[in-house]
């Protein structure tokens, strides 16, 4: 999985005045849980734009006074009127844990169904997996070239040893639904020569 990079530095103080400082200064107060204990830094608000503005997942290497973290972005508060970044909070990663994310799916093919009309509904566009940190992926692939109009494609095709889907067996991925412009699927047989003669 992709990764940024993001450079900060450790605060002492926790409380509001404090809090309320470093907002000021265009930095985000920020968490880093999954360790020992609890580390509190903060960082340019900017470096957050790569990481949270855009629909693809990375991990994040945290540099902290010399000292690296991985991680992933568990929860973010945005500000209520400005949508600027009020709070960040990480999960740490280790190499030999599991960890739970939600990751894109990207579709891949094109389906008979939505060429005859059929409506795509592209009903879970993220899922969530459970897997060491080595082995997630930048995004699902959903392969949608065999779906006609009524069919569905279930989570249990995309099955990997990798990861283990955190959702039941039956959860529809995407689906392609009859809508009024959609055209009957026949297949075309090749008339015989005495069907020929007939006409």
């Amino acid at each position: 999985m992709k990764s940024i990079t993001i450079n900060g530095s450790q605060r002492e103080s926790v409380g509001k005045k404090a809090t309320k400082a470093l907002r000021n200064a265009g930095k985000v107060p920020c968490v880093l849980y999954g360790g020992d204990k609890p580390v509190h830094f903060s960082a340019e608000a900017k470096s957050f734009k790569p990481l949270v503005f855009t629909p693809d997942v990375f991990t994040a290497t945290i540099e902290l006074d010399g000292k690296k973290y991985n991680a992933v972005l568990q929860d973010i508060q945005f500000h209520p009127v400005n949508d600027s970044i009020m709070h960040v909070d990480f999960y740490q990663l280790f190499d030999d844990k599991m960890v739970t994310m939600e990751i894109p799916v990207k579709l891949t093919g094109t389906s008979p169904g939505v060429l005859n009309g059929g409506s795509l509904r592209f009903t879970n566009r993220k899922l969530k997996i459970k897997a060491l940190p080595g082995n997630l992926p930048d995004f699902l692939t959903a392969d949608i070239s065999s779906l006609k109009i009524g069919n569905k494609l279930f989570i249990s095709s995309l099955f990997n040893d990798d990861y283990t889907f955190m959702h039941p067996d039956n959860t529809v991925v995407v689906q392609v639904r009859t809508s009024r412009n959609a055209t009957a699927e026949v297949e075309e047989e090749e008339a015989t020569p005495e069907a020929a003669a007939a006409e």
